[in-house]
């Protein structure tokens, strides 16, 4: 499997490279990283918000919309949500986002 660099934010303000394997959930490569902020309460399940990220900009045509699913879950967290925003377990690390950057959201 492939190497994905990805980019932390975390709630402290600090900006942390990370590199995991392609086949993770970008929840999974937060969590093995120890990244502030970063809770999954239900373990990738979609069934919290506590993996909230917001996507820089320049990567949200590669990270995809929200499922339905996941957009009932951000909508139960509108007053930090934004337009940007995703559950980290809901986006597959894949070569397509290597380099990616994420701020984690403040809860």
């Amino acid at each position: 499997m492939s190497m994905v660099q990805v980019t932390f934010v975390d709630v402290n303000g600090v900006e942390r490279c990370v590199t995991g394997e392609g086949d993770l959930s970008l929840m999974e490569l937060a969590k093995a990283n120890g990244v502030d902020g970063i809770a999954a309460d239900c373990g990738g399940a979609c069934s919290c918000a506590t993996c909230l990220v917001h996507v820089d900009p320049a990567w949200t045509d590669r990270t995809g919309t929200p499922d339905d699913i996941e957009f009932a879950m951000l909508d139960m967290v509108s007053d930090v949500a934004t337009d940007s925003s995703r559950l980290a377990c809901q986006i597959r690390l894949s070569t397509m986002l290597d380099g990616l950057r994420v701020v984690v959201a403040q809860q």
